[in-house]
């Protein structure tokens, strides 16, 4: 078969098995289909399938068809975070600003603090760090990681939770989109080389005056002529942040960050997000899974991914905990606020995915993370579904009483 073939066998791959699983054993509760979608990305990897049958692996996934895959990863990648960036309101956390940013302090800081700590464990066996990684670097890295809330993720999921739109899900949007300004501003303060000091100051400085041309010009700009003129400008500074050496997928975000959200119809951005996510994601999926490494041994790696488990979810509830208490917030609120903040798939995932790319982790710790970041999210419907059965029937019941 040529070239073109086997992409083709590999893209039939890629859509066909996780929508089958998702279909066939009807996962929606627990694994919506991005997760199932990340599974089957890890199973189909050189660690599980690649490990058992790898005259599969080496004739589908040939150099040339993952180098074809990766275009297209990077590019619905890079998308994505625009669009997460797009979607930020700060507006919103500016007019509650001391509820918001105690809680997202909190919800940011509390797992940050675990996630630091389970690095420094790994620390004592070899394996883990990567080699251009200094230890400040590899332990803030994999504690951001354990701090990550997945905006995008939480969002479908409080869309299936029938919460989205109730006071309570706007207040969860507010503490994960200022979380989300930190783990960016985090990512770049760890990416910082001061060998390229100049070139990143320069892209800063020509971020912030082209940005400020650029917001005028989609200002004036209709509506029709900025969904041709955004992606230009997500390709540019993409482009400004990974020759800065700030990686592309900063540039993402902040491509989209400068953007205002009501300069774009917000059902035609919702179609967006879905359409990359349907069409595009799976491939960035895969791409992700076939670095996925077990070389350390299966049993350390899944051992490393229950401590930063643990880490990351008792830290987010932990710290939503302490922002209930200081703010007097309803009872069962802080349960239902922790399981959702600490949703990861995705954002962890790209994230991760850049602290491999720069050497800060080995693939046995990404292994390890993006195990973390698919039992996070896993975890999440379940345990947050009964809680808002209860509230919505306690709700109901104080209404019928009055």
């Amino acid at each position: 078969m040529n070239t073109t073939e086997v992409f083709l066998i590999a893209m039939l791959i890629i859509f066909s098995i996780p929508w089958l699983v998702w279909r066939v054993f009807k996962t929606d509760y627990f694994a919506p289909l991005v997760v199932v979608q990340i599974v089957m990305g890890i199973v189909l990897g050189p660690g599980v399938l690649g490990h058992w049958f790898p005259a599969y692996y080496e004739f589908v996934f040939t150099p040339t068809v993952v180098h074809s895959l990766n275009g297209i990863a990077w590019w619905a990648v890079m998308l994505f975070v625009m669009i997460a960036g797009v979607e930020l309101d700060l507006g919103k956390a500016w007019q509650h600003r001391r509820e918001s940013g105690i809680t997202a302090g909190l919800a940011l800081g509390a797992p940050l603090l675990l996630g630091c700590g389970a690095a420094a464990v790994l620390l004592g066996f070899d394996g883990w760090m990567g080699p251009k990684a200094q230890t400040w670097q590899f332990v803030v890295g994999i504690g951001m990681a354990c701090a990550v809330t997945a905006l995008p993720i939480l969002i479908l999921l409080m869309e299936k939770l029938d919460m989205l739109r109730q006071p309570l899900g706007q207040r969860i949007l507010r503490y994960a989109s200022l979380d989300d300004i930190a783990i960016w501003g985090v990512l770049a303060l760890i990416l910082m080389d001061w060998s390229r000091m100049g070139k990143q100051l320069a892209f800063l400085v020509a971020f912030v005056v082209l940005g400020l041309a650029f917001r005028r010009l989609m200002a004036w700009l209709d509506e029709a002529d900025r969904w041709y003129v955004a992606p230009i400008w997500l390709a540019l500074c993409g482009l400004g942040a990974d020759w800065a050496g700030l990686h592309f997928m900063v540039g993402a975000f902040l491509a989209g960050a400068i953007m205002d959200g009501h300069w774009f119809n917000q059902e035609k951005l919702d179609l967006l997000r879905h359409h990359v996510l349907l069409v595009m994601m799976p491939v960035f999926f895969l791409s992700t899974g076939l670095r996925t490494n077990w070389a350390v041994g299966g049993t350390e790696v899944f051992a490393a991914a229950a401590l930063l488990l643990v880490a990351s979810v008792a830290g987010k509830l932990i710290g939503v905990r302490i922002a209930a208490r200081v703010l007097h917030w309803a009872p069962g609120d802080a349960s239902i606020i922790g399981w959702l903040l600490q949703t990861k798939a995705l954002i962890m995932i790209i994230f991760a995915n850049i602290l491999l790319d720069k050497q800060v982790i080995t693939s046995e710790a990404f292994t390890a993370l993006l195990l973390m970041a698919v039992a996070s999210t896993m975890l999440t419907v379940p345990m947050v579904e009964p809680q808002m059965r209860r509230s919505r029937a306690l709700a109901g019941s104080a209404g019928q009483s009055t």
